[in-house]
């Protein structure tokens, strides 16, 4: 019989701790070995309880969940995923909060049996808690390098200024903190537009960017149709709408079938931009389960792109920049703080 996962539920509604408990074992894969209704009393059963991944919600009395997060990742890492039931735009900042000191992901508490939204709602979270589970999580910034960068045999830099027109850049799992580093080190007047996939779940985008403007002075918006790409601009796709551009340089948003079981999809982005601008692209792979973007990354490269993956060791999941690594997509195999050097070197020709 497959060992089941230990789970330990935090949240100060009883409704909600026994609703959650019923949709874990009613899956099956799951043994909830206990239930929290605050912070602290999460601390003390994470360490007693030894549980194989927590849910953690945000606010609650005593202690709330960020610095409960806080305080167990410094004892004993464990993955944990913020769940909520209202993500407004200061809620997400705060889950956001939350995986910059380790918590790997944020999703919405499922709505209420017999409601529209019930069972793909529940499923989602079962399926990001079991993908979490798997996660081996260490005490760690991902905005600092824990091992030399390493590229192959290729060169590393841009030849000449000018020769780069646009940067693309796909993430998952482990990703926001990541974008933090890199976009915070982009100047007011860097000269590229960006574009970025971030798989995300509904409803966070909006507080993900505004948490981003806080350190960023790049100007930072959500996709729109037919927006005309500037510089010193990044571009986010936006919920539920996969996102491409186009040769008269503006953006187009496609409701087509998702790729790799997410719409938005890096896929998506990187072909268009292989389409589009070849060479003269800079394309970057961060952190994530699966291989979304990886072949297209391949794509970019084989077209003369500058391409970049993420490193194992600050990747809180090395699946998309693994994949990219062992299909040879990536020029530059580096940590975030220096993904981000390397955007202002292919801006500047140096």
């Amino acid at each position: 019989m497959d060992r089941k996962i230990k789970l330990l539920i935090v949240d100060d509604s009883s409704t909600c701790r026994e609703y959650l408990k019923y949709l874990f074992e009613k899956d099956g894969g799951f043994q909830v070995v206990g239930t929290a209704r605050d912070g602290l009393e999460a601390v003390r059963l994470a360490d007693k309880l030894r549980p194989d991944v927590i849910t953690m919600d945000i606010n609650m009395p005593v202690m709330d969940g960020i610095e409960a997060s806080r305080k167990i990742l410094e004892t004993r890492p464990v993955p944990i995923v913020m769940v909520s039931e209202v993500w407004d735009s200061e809620e997400v900042q705060r889950a956001f909060a939350a995986m910059e000191i380790g918590a790997l992901a944020g999703v919405q508490k499922p709505a209420g049996l017999g409601t529209k939204d019930a069972e793909e709602s529940a499923r989602k979270l079962i399926r990001t808690v079991k993908l979490m589970a798997d996660v081996p999580v260490m005490r760690r910034s991902p905005s600092v390098a824990v091992s030399r960068p390493t590229v192959d045999s290729g060169d590393c830099c841009p030849v000449k200024a000018g020769n780069f027109r646009v940067v693309a850049i796909g993430a998952s799992t482990g990703g926001p903190p990541v974008l933090k580093t890199i976009l915070s080190r982009l100047p007011a007047d860097y000269p590229l537009p960006a574009l970025v996939v971030q798989h995300i779940s509904p409803g966070f985008l909006t507080g993900m960017v505004e948490w981003l403007r806080k350190v960023c002075k790049v100007t930072l918006r959500i996709g729109v149709d037919g927006q005309r790409l500037e510089p010193a601009t990044v571009y986010f796709a936006p919920d539920g709408f996969h996102m491409e551009v186009t040769g008269a340089g503006t953006l187009a948003l496609r409701d087509a079938p998702p790729e790799h079981a997410v719409r938005p999809a890096v896929s998506f982005l990187f072909r268009s931009v292989a389409r589009v601008y070849g060479r003269d692209a800079v394309a970057v792979l961060l952190t994530g389960m699966g291989r979304d973007g990886a072949a297209e990354l391949k794509e970019l490269r084989d077209r003369g792109a500058l391409t970049v993956a993420q490193n194992e060791e600050t990747s809180v999941v090395f699946g998309m920049p693994g994949e990219a690594v062992r299909l040879g997509a990536a020029r530059c195999v580096l940590h975030p703080a220096a993904i981000g050097d390397l955007l202002l070197e292919a801006a500047s020709g140096r």
